[in-house]
């Protein structure tokens, strides 16, 4: 009995470790596809649901990326990073936030980060082949935090043709999940640098809260 346990968990062990390879081959291919890209443009639909009080809410957006940079457009807010300042304005109150974001507020912010930090701080395991929204085939790896962390789980979906992200669905430990699913996907956009960052002169008649 005990021989039986120990191959058991014996084979165990090699499926996992095989998992995290996978895993790990996927999203080593994602973020090299992304590098290659010279920036950028996707179009997405998100749904974002706090679980343990059932509030839901579904908004769509356009994001532009490039190497750390990022600029992200919601119907409420507009948010801008250009590396080290991040620039959140609220659209019905007309302020504009700025901050310097810990990685966890930047992956919740902007989960498609994760593609060139995941192995600082995340476990990576395979979870199996799918099928994205598009219809093209996919496969869907599996994130988890291995120290202290807001965040509990992150699943991404990535396609086989682009290596790049269909969908991704990111738990939280308050409970709050979001699932974000990218309909389009432009490459080579190749934005200038003042894309992220907050232009003043673009919103007359803000207040800038600076919490630095």
């Amino acid at each position: 009995m005990r021989r039986m346990i120990g191959m058991l968990l014996a084979t165990l062990c090699v499926a996992g470790s095989l998992s995290a390879q996978k895993a790990e081959a996927l999203l080593d291919k994602a973020a090299a596809a992304y590098e290659k890209s010279n920036g950028i443009q996707a179009t997405f639909a998100a749904n974002v649901r706090h679980e343990k009080t059932g509030v839901a809410e579904s908004f769509e957006g356009t994001i532009r990326m490039k190497g750390n940079k990022f600029a992200l457009v919601t119907p409420d807010m507009r948010t801008w990073y250009n590396g080290s300042t991040q620039w959140t304005y609220m659209v019905r109150s007309k302020e504009v936030n700025l901050s310097t974001p810990t990685g966890d507020e930047l992956e919740s912010t902007n989960p498609l980060t994760l593609l060139r930090t995941y192995k600082k701080k995340f476990t990576a395991s395979y979870i199996g082949a799918s099928t994205a929204g598009n219809g093209r085939m996919a496969d869907d790896v599996a994130l988890t935090p291995r120290g202290r962390s807001d965040i509990a789980r992150v699943e991404v979906q990535l396609e086989r043709s682009t290596s790049l992200p269909a969908r991704l669905t990111v738990t939280m430990k308050n409970g709050m999940r979001s699932v974000i699913r990218i309909s389009r996907m432009q490459t080579g956009v190749n934005p200038p640098d003042k894309t992220f960052t907050f232009n003043r002169a673009d919103y007359p008649g803000v207040t800038e809260i600076d919490l630095r």
